[in-house]
């Protein structure tokens, strides 16, 4: 099986990048889709962004869509999730998440491994 631990989350103003990694071990990472997903108070999980064994296939929510970039290196079995254009509404703990079967899929179920997450705080 394999452990994701992410880094990278901080306090941001808006307008801000930052960039997210996950770290994968455990298991050989080629062999998992890897997403995304956030979560602020009060609310449920969502889909950022999501990327195929590959890297080849991508898929991102519409409010994330030519802000944020996901990409992966399989040599250091990582994944990346690149936020240009920061927003308030982005705030939340920040997830990743990994998959055998389901590839760039949006939904929270699809998913058998996560991290602990990662606080991401933009400020206005």
């Amino acid at each position: 099986q394999v452990q994701l631990v992410e880094f990278g989350g901080g306090l941001v103003q808006a307008g801000d990048s930052l960039r997210l990694s996950c770290a994968a071990s455990g298991d050989t990472f080629s062999s998992y889709h890897m997403a995304w997903f956030r979560q602020a108070p009060g609310k449920e999980r969502e889909f950022v962004a999501a990327i195929g064994r590959s890297g080849g296939i991508t898929n991102y929510d519409n409010t994330v869509k030519g802000r944020f970039t996901i990409s992966r290196d399989n040599a250091k079995n990582t994944v990346y999730l690149q936020m240009n254009s920061l927003k308030p509404e982005d705030t939340a703990v920040y997830y990743c998440a990994a998959s055998r079967i389901s590839m760039t899929s949006a939904r929270v179920g699809s998913y058998a491994y996560w991290g602990q997450g990662t606080q991401v705080t933009v400020s206005s």
